[in-house]
């Protein structure tokens, strides 16, 4: 795990690590090609070969549309577009010195790279609209990484939840409004998105790419 917040990188270790997982982290800003890199290179050197990135990081500060500010742009920009973009490219570097083209008629995955991004990306939303572009773009960009790295057999997909019961959505008490937009009448548990993303990370992917999963329970058809 990569994050600039060394508290809550440690709380989330220790819950990872309380239930069994082997973990490694690195404190990194990653909206800087640098740092985000040096991170990803701190997580390589204590686990060896990456097989899966997950692009997760994001932010998301309501502004009515006409009220975003420069400010509001760049630090959206920053985190959700720059430091996915620098996190791709920090892990298409490293699986290239993996790529085994040894079986011609089926080569073997090198690796998988899943994008979060958000159904915003692909409807009206003029209380977030920044946010919601920044999620298009991520859209834009897996698709783009996607075709560039086919060749190495690295798929690279997104996934994209509307919201979902986390604990931040309860303490802002969103969940009335996310089981209203909800065509099932409730919001989704973390561990339904959290299935998707294992499933296109997985090795039960093995051909799907510059795809876009959206898990929406009814809030939007595409």
């Amino acid at each position: 795990m990569i994050d600039r917040n060394e508290e809550l990188l440690a709380a989330a270790s220790r819950t990872l690590a309380d239930l069994g997982a082997e973990v490694a982290v690195a404190v990194a800003d990653i909206s800087r090609a640098e740092t985000a890199h040096g991170g990803f290179q701190q997580i390589a050197e204590k686990l060896g070969r990456i097989h899966v990135l997950v692009n997760s990081a994001a932010i998301y500060p309501r502004r009515p549309i006409l009220e975003i500010t420069d400010e509001d742009w760049d630090l959206e920009n920053a985190i959700n577009v720059k430091g996915t973009y620098h996190m791709m490219v920090a892990a298409v570097n490293h699986m290239r010195h993996y790529v085994d083209l040894a079986r011609n008629d089926r080569p073997n995955v090198t690796g998988r790279i899943v994008n979060v991004t958000s159904v915003d990306a692909f409807k009206a939303h003029p209380q977030n609209a920044h946010y919601a572009a920044t999620k298009a773009a991520v859209v834009s960009l897996t698709k783009s990484f996607a075709q560039e790295v086919a060749k190495d057999q690295i798929l690279v997909n997104s996934v994209a939840p509307a919201g979902f019961a986390t604990d931040r959505a309860k303490e802002l008490g969103f969940l009335p409004e996310l089981a209203k937009a909800s065509a099932l009448g409730r919001a989704a548990e973390p561990v339904e998105m959290a299935e998707w993303i294992v499933m296109m990370a997985s090795s039960r992917n093995t051909y799907a790419t510059g795809e876009n999963v959206v898990v929406s329970g009814g809030y939007i058809y595409v």
